[in-house]
């Protein structure tokens, strides 16, 4: 990946509804350059693939949360396997350090978040958790 593929990526994460015309304009190269370019990182895995991203205004009653769990040795994979059966878990991410999973959870209200914290800290293997409720994003560049 050079840097013309870098400045693709990053246009794409801008607004992923721009025009094969309009990138190639934007990056100086030719339309055709940028369609090839565009399926070769598709092909790679370097794009894997075009989404929406939902703004605070799509579903503002949101609460998130970040769970962080210590888990019992040999016990992620079932722990996982249960953790995906939640709607209300949005990502699972191992970690390095005193934590071994880090988990972002979504609810409606404050009594859903608390009946979800309640069952994630009572899945077999989880040996600790602490939760950290989010307030307000003031940066996001999520991709």
């Amino acid at each position: 990946m050079d840097e013309t593929d870098r400045a693709l990526m990053q246009a794409l994460a801008d607004d992923a509804r721009l025009p094969v015309a309009t990138l190639a304009k934007r990056l100086g190269i030719a339309r055709t350059t940028v369609q090839s370019r565009l399926e070769r990182l598709e092909s790679s895995g370097a794009i894997a693939g075009y989404t929406l991203r939902r703004g605070p205004g799509a579903d503002p009653v949101r609460i998130r949360a970040t769970v962080l769990l210590q888990v019992e040795p040999r016990a992620t994979p079932a722990l996982l396997s249960r953790l995906s059966a939640v709607p209300q878990v949005e990502r699972v991410h191992t970690s390095s350090g005193r934590f071994d999973l880090i988990l972002l959870i979504a609810a409606h209200t404050t009594e859903e978040l608390d009946q979800m914290l309640d069952k994630i800290g009572g899945f077999p293997g989880v040996k600790s958790s602490e939760s950290l409720i989010h307030l307000s994003t003031r940066i996001d560049r999520a991709y």
